[in-house]
């Protein structure tokens, strides 16, 4: 299936087909945050209250012609993604920017445990759609980089953020998140090394502030919703799961193992770094040979030592047998 193939039976129509350029944000709505928060509001003091109650009707009546965009800058109304005949039941996943390891480990984790088919056999199809805080053209690129099955959107407005009352913090929580298969370092390196290679879409991937969180929609109603209240707090893989009603709560890990080229496959920083790393492997390789046939001739240098120190041995021994005999003849001599 292709990465951008909508899980339902039917894509949200269009607004228009006219290439769509972002309006200024609404600031009138009591959910808008500060551009910046500070430790009074959680910027840095740890994980920030926020909201777990799903949006009522008349905060969706605020939001639901809020236009999201997909790869090609496409415009579609956020209800058009969780109200329609096609989407009776509907997953909206918003993460935090486009090169956020964070986000990209959840939605690995995610999607090795929640597929398209098994969303499609519920007794109530479901569907499940990722929002971005950045731009549309970074789209292509994270669905590759997470491997993520899912429709992918940009909200670079941030509009559908603030008044669905998701949080600006940069705090990373106390613990590590089970979905969390990857040490914090090599995330960090990964996410900049995404970056880097991107170039100048370096500064199109979103606001860094920004967190996200999980709204599960049936018939147009909202069921669920989880903010989250740290850079980190993504709804575990286990409690999707069970709101979505999937057999069992199994998290499995994924068989793949982490490099410092994932997510930079195709690109001219990916290829050097691909270069260097087998030239890493062949010095490696021939210091390798080069340590055996040392190792090799030491042996062999041992082994001769030990055969040339038996042979003196022997001759000291027959040396001494001669001297014993000749002791013998002496007295017999005499007489």
């Amino acid at each position: 299936m292709s990465v951008q193939t909508m899980t339902m039976a039917e894509p949200p129509k269009p607004l228009d087909t006219k290439t769509w350029t972002s309006p200024s944000p609404d600031k009138s709505n009591t959910y808008e945050n500060p551009s910046k928060p500070t430790a009074a509001d959680g910027g840095f003091s740890g994980s920030i209250k926020v909201s777990q109650k799903p949006p009522t009707q008349s905060e969706l009546r605020l939001v639901d012609n809020l236009p999201v965009l997909d790869a090609d800058r496409k415009s579609f109304t956020f209800k058009s993604l969780y109200n329609s005949q096609e989407n009776r039941r509907v997953l909206i996943i918003f993460i935090r920017h486009f090169f956020c390891g964070n986000c990209q480990e959840y939605l690995r984790t995610l999607c090795s445990s929640v597929t398209p088919e098994s969303l499609q056999a519920l007794p109530t199809p479901t569907s499940l759609v990722i929002i971005g805080c950045g731009q549309p053209d970074l789209i292509p690129f994270y669905a590759s980089t997470t491997s993520c099955p899912f429709p992918i959107y940009a909200d670079p407005t941030k509009q559908l953020y603030a008044k669905l009352g998701m949080a600006r913090t940069l705090d990373l929580g106390k613990d590590r998140p089970e979905y969390m298969q990857k040490p914090l370092w090599s995330v960090m390196i990964q996410s900049v090394f995404q970056g880097l290679a991107s170039g100048r879409k370096a500064f199109k991937g979103g606001d860094y502030w920004q967190v996200g969180g999980e709204f599960l929609f049936e018939n147009g109603e909202p069921k669920w919703c989880h903010r989250m209240s740290n850079t980190r707090d993504h709804a575990e893989v286990p409690r999707i799961r069970k709101e979505l009603g999937l057999d069992g709560e199994g998290v499995p890990r994924r068989n793949k193992r982490w490099s410092m080229l994932e997510g930079l496959e195709g690109t001219s920083l990916g290829r050097r770094l691909s270069r260097d790393r087998s030239r890493s492997w062949s010095r490696k390789r021939s210091s390798m040979r080069v340590s055996t046939e040392q190792g090799r001739e030491s042996k062999e240098g041992s082994v001769m030592g030990r055969v040339k120190e038996e042979e003196v041995k022997k001759e000291a021994i027959k040396e001494e047998e001669v001297k014993k005999e000749e002791v013998k003849k002496e007295p017999v001599a005499a007489a």
